[in-house]
């Protein structure tokens, strides 16, 4: 079990997720997140309202973003071969990340499922995986593709064969986006994704 805290606030170590979760909006729960966090930490929040946090936090981000669900269309792509991502290739998924910034990303989110990438003439271009799991439900996150080898169709490639892995478990694979990023929303859409809710993204770290 990696979730650290108790009933009133509850994440996941930082060095693996930024990702966190109150009870309710009380400040006992925000005391209760705050108890768990260092000044330089962050907490990542998904609530269905917007979070209104005790004087004790900062808002970095509070960004809409849609919940989406489905199961993307697998899209072939002759002569391409995904490989499974691990613990030698973080520091090539953090440049990625950090240069496409897709969302949270950290030094082990690969150890919360199943990373894939592509390789071009050994540099990675293009990743996605997998990060939480509620019930029998999968995320698919980091989907990203370098600047210089967009429009090939490695999104859609990857998007599909995490997508056949998540499946293939019996897990129904969904993701989250942000509301204004409409060209990867028309993408997961054409891939046979739909919005299932809209959720609100707050970052928030104590004040000194």
């Amino acid at each position: 079990m990696l979730a650290e805290g108790g009933a009133l606030a509850r994440r996941y170590p930082p060095v693996i997720a930024p990702f966190a979760a109150i009870s309710d909006m009380s400040a006992e729960s925000f005391a209760g997140l705050g108890a768990l966090m260092s000044r330089s930490d962050i907490a990542v929040l998904f609530t269905p309202d917007p979070v209104n946090p005790s004087d004790d936090f900062k808002i970095l981000l509070a960004e809409p973003g849609e919940q989406m669900l489905g199961t993307p269309a697998e899209s072939p792509l002759p002569g391409v071969d995904p490989v499974t991502l691990g613990a030698a290739d973080v520091p090539a998924m953090l440049e990625l990340t950090e240069l496409t910034k897709p969302g949270p990303f950290s030094a082990r989110a690969h150890e919360l499922g199943t990373f894939l990438g592509i390789r071009i003439d050994g540099r990675l271009v293009a990743m996605a995986g997998e990060r939480m799991k509620p019930a029998e439900y999968t995320e698919i996150t980091a989907v990203c593709v370098h600047p210089d080898y967009r429009g090939r169709g490695y999104a859609q490639f990857l998007l599909g064969a995490v997508a056949r892995q998540i499946v293939a478990r019996g897990e129904i694979p969904f993701l989250h986006v942000f509301s204004h990023n409409s060209s990867a929303i028309a993408l997961y859409r054409r891939q046979g994704m739909e919005i299932r809710r809209r959720l609100h993204v707050t970052v928030l770290q104590r004040r000194m």
